[in-house]
């Protein structure tokens, strides 16, 4: 595959063959090498076929092989010739990551990581399946849910009118139809709401461990040492039902709407037809039902800190962002405004300073972005800078991005002691299973100081913060 240096750190795929756009990989030579392991930079090859994309089938430096899009990969279409692709936002459709303020500071928790991590693990339920705290809820409660998103939790007494104004989309995506999604779907997720999950989902308590930017750093109210909470998790069997079914029923249709699909994991829809509009709002009921998930368990998480500290803690939410999505937003293609469908999958929004979609709070910042690392090293807080919206449709990174596979990981921990190699990083963890550790151990992952480099190099994104995980609970 022929790769064109572009920049320090952005490289180009020229279109060849049945390609309509080029491809463009953000990464700087260790990054592209790690992408060249796997299938990853022929996925974004064969997104670039798909018909109605514009400008360019576009990867971030956490890419890796992913469900007929790479992870880390962002893609744009015209509405009115493009389409909709399910594996092009994933199976756990609004998979995301909220960043909540404490009150805590990491001195005064010193000796407590082992408790706090067993109170967090007993509050919030964790694994496959995973039975809500909060009970099976009622199909008119899922209708609810799945209609109006966080604003639903806010009502329900799971957190408070301006935790909206600090989510994406105020934590309601418009166009939600239950009649969309199906019985099955509601099914699976009535009783999954305020559950993590399992997989790289994680809730964690990190402490500011460095600012980049100080004055920007005021602005989200932290300090150097203060403590935060994290939570990564989606839409759970809700989201995986509705991406599933209509992953199945668009392979069956590609041939009706002439669409050569260079993977049939590629499935897709013309976005103007019924079926691409049933799928979008379907995908929009599992992105609510996810910003539920995340209201809940910040409650709960908080509920847990106050009776394991004996005192009053209340999870401030300073944003909540989402990275397995597809959204009509308007983006400049070839010189002029265009409503496109972007995708973003394993991938986040990043809007800069002045975005009319940017909290009041951040509109001098940007609009807060949010990239976890893995369980034993950072995680990070940036923003959007203007080059996001010249090159990336207002797109960065997600997370670090694996380097191995799940299995891999599995027998290369064989006879580890997990929980010994995190606590010499300071780390104190409780998880499910084993098998959900060994999976998800840092050397299973990119490192994520180098992603989010790479990103501000590039002038994408730009780091405000690295937070450093103390007591981790996962699926």
């Amino acid at each position: 595959m022929e790769l064109k240096r572009i920049s320090d750190c952005v490289w180009e795929i020229p279109k060849t063959g049945a390609m309509r756009v080029p491809g463009r990989i953000y990464a700087d030579k260790r990054l592209l090498d790690l992408a060249k392991g796997d299938k990853a930079l022929d996925q974004v090859v064969n997104v670039a076929t798909l018909p109605g994309i514009v400008k360019w089938s576009l990867a971030m430096p956490d890419i890796h092989w992913g469900y007929g899009f790479p992870i880390g990969g962002v893609a744009a279409f015209s509405l009115d010739e493009g389409v909709i692709s399910p594996g092009g936002v994933g199976y756990d459709i609004n998979c995301g990551v909220r960043v909540c303020k404490t009150g805590l500071t990491f001195k005064e928790l010193e000796g407590k990581h082992k408790k706090l991590v067993n109170a967090l693990f007993n509050a919030v339920p964790t694994g496959v399946g995973g039975d809500s705290a909060i009970g099976r809820l009622s199909k008119a409660d899922g209708t609810g849910i799945v209609t109006t998103g966080a604003k639903w939790a806010v009502e329900h007494g799971f957190g408070k009118p301006s935790d909206l104004d600090y989510t994406e989309d105020g934590g309601t995506m418009a166009g939600a139809d239950p009649a969309a999604a199906s019985d099955t779907a509601f099914k699976r997720g009535l009783g999954q709401v305020g559950t993590l999950g399992s997989g790289n989902h994680f809730l964690e308590l990190d402490r500011v461990d460095e600012t980049y930017t100080p004055e920007a750093l005021s602005v989200f109210g932290l300090s150097v040492g203060d403590v935060v909470l994290l939570i990564h998790c989606g839409s759970r069997g809700f989201g995986y039902q509705i991406c599933d079914e209509n992953v199945h029923d668009f392979v069956k249709i590609a041939g009706r709407y002439h669409i050569d699909l260079a993977d049939r994991q590629l499935a897709c829809a013309p976005a103007s037809s019924w079926e691409g509009k049933k799928y979008l709002s379907a995908m929009a009921c599992a992105a609510n039902y996810a910003w539920v998930n995340r209201q809940v368990i910040m409650i709960l998480a908080g509920r847990a800190l106050s009776d394991c500290l004996g005192k009053s803690v209340e999870p401030e939410l300073i944003y909540d962002v989402c990275h397995n999505i597809a959204k009509i937003e308007d983006h400049e293609v070839d010189g002029k405004m265009m409503k496109v469908i972007v995708h973003r999958k394993g991938a986040t929004r990043a809007f800069p300073a002045g975005h009319p979609l940017t909290p009041a709070k951040y509109k001098d910042v940007g609009q807060p972005v949010l990239v976890p690392g893995d369980m034993g090293r950072c995680s990070f807080l940036l923003t959007g800078l203007p080059g996001a919206m010249k090159e990336t449709f207002g797109s960065t990174c997600h997370g670090a991005g694996r380097t191995a596979s799940r299995g891999e990981m599995n027998r290369r921990m064989q006879g580890v002691d997990l929980d010994a190699e995190l606590r010499s990083m300071g780390v104190t963890v409780r998880g499910k299973t084993r098998a959900s550790l060994a999976e998800e151990m840092p050397s299973a992952y990119k490192d994520a100081d180098v992603v989010t480099e790479v990103m501000e190099r590039a002038g994408i994104s730009k780091r405000i913060a690295k937070f450093v995980p103390f007591a981790v609970i996962k699926g």
